[in-house]
């Protein structure tokens, strides 16, 4: 799942390439080929918190799928305890440091939409959000830096209640947040002053069960009573800790999973209409204080799962031992009217991926997901079947960009290094030696050109989360392309221009 990705869990919440330049004439050394091919192979992803949470602006809850916690740290202040339409009232969020805010003014009764707007004081730390269409009508975090303390002014429209209510969730750890942390409440003056309803013991929510697994998995109804996905093909379990493992045995309305692999952070399976990540319906086990969290989850595009509650899950249970991470959860078939669990009378792709996890926060998965070569339908006859971790056109892609690049251009450049004195018989009209490097260069521009082509076709289009290695390629194919028509024009070997062409090839070269 292109992450399934950094993402969370506890009480809830779960690339490639190659492209090189061409050279139809001169000789690349070897060095400047294989470090240049390195840089391409190298990418790096990195994703931060940036306070657009105007998802969360009703509920003021992050979608981190964890539980609040109660007895707030922070709390907010207000510069002057009555106001009047139009009037600026100072707020202030502080606390011991925190890493991310919402702040919202409501009604007395903390219903319906925020009310006034806000100016910031310091848009390094603070940005404005619109919330129900009102713009700036919520005020939120712009990094995950530490902050202690936030000042803001409130702007009081001249529609506004009797009575202001400030609100705030505030983010410790991923993990740990306190949601709608209440303020003081400030009146507008010569009104009744508010009168705080009677206070109501709301019981806590309860989490499903789980229970601790006593025994490992194993494969010995694979293919009869479970459907399996291994890596490797044929693993078991109970006797390979390297073995990635998942199975699902049906019975008459509900299905039962079991996911099994090396992990110190996360496991995670998801079921896709295709084989791209977004739009799926995803399952997470987390490690999280020497606890493993099972979490429903759906993706949306490439972004963190988005974290489901566990009612749909029965029968979860987990076990930790010698690195291995194991967990089993039972769901129904179907879920008529509930969204992003899909109906598993179906045919799906199925994405296996790991990761590190901290604070209930998973991140990038460690490698790309274990695909299904194909659609299956996991509820209906058992099988046993295998995946990929990189897809048939992006193993073309590399084995294309291969043979051009260690082969066809090594044997090229040494062809016209060292048996130019030699090969100098004649072959179709030129030198046999310049026919041969000529050919091998052409190859090579079509292996590269082919190559380059694969990514797009894969992806549908252009890959704006493949870091510099998309722009990388396209100079490369770029000075290839360049490299083809300066050798088309190429002087004979006595002209005087002819060291306008060299100079030119070497510039293409270094």
């Amino acid at each position: 799942m292109d992450g399934i990705m950094e993402v969370p869990v506890r009480r809830q919440n779960m690339g490639r390439k190659k492209s090189e330049v061409l050279v139809p004439e001169m000789a690349v050394p070897g060095f400047t080929l294989g470090a240049f091919i390195l840089l391409l192979l190298v990418s790096s992803v990195a994703n931060y918190p940036n306070g657009k949470v105007t998802k969360s602006c009703r509920g003021m809850i992050p979608e981190h799928g964890h539980t609040p916690q109660s007895d707030p740290p922070c709390y907010i202040s207000v510069s002057q305890m009555t106001f009047r339409p139009g009037e600026k009232i100072k707020v202030t969020l502080s606390g011991p440091p925190f890493k991310g805010f919402l702040l919202e003014a409501r009604d007395e009764n903390l219903t319906g939409p925020p009310i006034g707007s806000f100016t910031l004081i310091d848009s390094q730390v603070s940005q404005l959000l619109t919330c129900e269409d009102i713009q700036g009508s919520a005020v939120s975090h712009t990094s995950p830096s530490n902050k202690a303390e936030i000042k803001v002014y409130w702007n009081a429209p001249s529609s506004a209640p009797n009575h202001i209510k400030f609100l705030a969730t505030v983010v410790e750890k991923y993990d740990i947040y306190w949601v709608k942390i209440p303020g003081p409440i400030i009146s507008q003056p010569n009104v009744l002053p508010f009168t705080t309803p009677k206070a109501t013991i709301a019981p806590m929510p309860t989490l499903p069960p789980v229970s601790h697994l006593t025994k490992s998995f194993n494969a010995s109804d694979c293919g009869n009573k479970k459907f399996c996905i291994r890596s490797p093909l044929n693993c078991d379990p109970e006797k390979e800790l390297a073995c990635v493992f998942l199975s699902f045995t049906r019975d008459a309305k509900s299905v039962m999973v079991e996911m099994s692999g090396p992990s110190k952070g996360y496991l995670s399976f998801a079921f896709s209409h295709d084989q791209w990540m977004g739009d799926d319906d995803a399952y997470v086990c987390i490690l999280e204080d020497q606890t493993v969290h099972i979490q429903p989850s759906h993706l949306t595009g490439r972004n963190h799962p988005v974290m489901d509650s566990r009612d749909p899950l029965e029968d979860m249970a987990w076990r930790l031992a010698d690195g291995v991470m194991q967990c089993s959860f039972r769901r129904n078939i179907t879920f008529p009217g509930v969204k992003n669990r899909f109906d598993l009378n179906a045919s799906y792709y199925i994405f296996l991926a790991d990761g590190a996890a901290d604070h209930g926060r998973i991140h990038k998965h460690s490698q790309q997901p274990l695909i299904t070569y194909d659609k299956y339908n996991v509820t209906g006859y058992p099988e046993n079947v295998g995946g990929s971790h990189s897809l048939l056109l992006l193993k073309v892609h590399g084995a294309l960009m291969f043979v051009a690049w260690m082969t066809t251009v090594s044997v090229g450049v040494l062809i016209a290094r060292f048996f130019k004195p030699v090969w100098l018989k004649a072959l179709f009209g030129d030198a046999a030696w310049f026919q041969v490097h000529r050919m091998l260069m052409l190859t090579t521009s079509a292996l590269t050109f082919i190559a380059f082509l694969l990514p797009f076709i894969y992806r549908g289009g252009w890959n704006w989360h493949a870091g510099y290695h998309p722009y990388l390629g396209c100079i490369v194919m770029i000075l290839a392309v360049l490299q083809l028509l300066s050798a088309a024009f190429r002087p004979p070997l006595h002209d005087p221009s002819s060291i306008t062409f060299k100079n030119t090839d070497w510039f293409f070269i270094w």
